[in-house]
């Protein structure tokens, strides 16, 4: 019983230990948001002709070394390339379009090559459209679970079960931040998949939460009788 306990109070203490850990981080350095959700530089080039973006990328590469880009094909035709990084610099843009020159013979000029600066996407942004199904769909499982196991005190289901909820959504997101994994396309699924893993959580406890209760209930009628 005591291993079992000391057992449940060292997990107690990891977890509050990631929460802030997690929370020093999102203080000191934000989230780690993805190339497409940041501030970045923008330049688009008309080729006039296909190509592919791994020939762009290999040009990238060498021009701008290390930073992450993010090459898209635009137009009807394909035949005009985005691409998006954090920065550019005067340099970088002449050496850019000299290469791109040279791989596919076009006439691109540095002064009719404008950099556009695209600013940042705030995080709420990004969970904005987000918010009301998700709040939705907690509602109806809430109620659902006060339903079934109402036999466990209506109002103790529903405050544990949005206990358990949140902060297995707050680890998440203090993993996050302390792993460095950018927020972006992926966010979202891993919301709703612990999501789904802490309903399924939840659920098999209540499940054995009531069959003891039942099982208790049994006893005390035949000892009555």
């Amino acid at each position: 019983m005591k291993q079992f306990i000391k057992s449940k109070q060292l997990k107690i203490i990891l977890v509050l230990l990631v929460i802030i850990a997690g929370i020093v981080m999102i203080a000191v350095k934000g989230f780690n948001f993805d190339l497409k959700y940041q501030d970045t530089q923008r330049v688009e080039l008309y080729l006039k002709t296909e190509f592919n973006t791994s020939d762009i990328r290999q040009i990238t590469n060498e021009v701008l070394g290390n930073q992450k880009v993010m090459i898209q094909k635009v137009e009807v035709f394909e035949d005009s390339v985005s691409i998006t990084t954090t920065s550019i610099s005067d340099e970088q843009k002449n050496n850019l379009i000299m290469k791109i020159n040279e791989k596919y013979g076009t006439e691109l000029t540095a002064d009719d090559t404008t950099v556009e600066h695209i600013g940042h996407t705030r995080g709420r942004d990004i969970i904005k459209p987000y918010i009301i199904p998700f709040a939705i769909a907690v509602i109806i499982v809430l109620i659902y679970l006060g339903i079934r196991y109402y036999k466990l005190t209506i109002a103790k289901v529903i405050a544990k079960s949005i206990g358990i909820m949140a902060l297995a959504q707050i680890l998440l997101f203090s993993i996050i931040a302390i792993t460095r994994i950018p927020i972006g396309r992926l966010t979202i699924p891993m919301v709703i998949l612990v999501y789904l893993l802490t309903l399924y959580g939840i659920t098999t406890k209540f499940e054995k939460d009531l069959s003891k209760k039942k099982l208790d209930e049994s006893k005390d009628k035949g000892k009555k009788k």
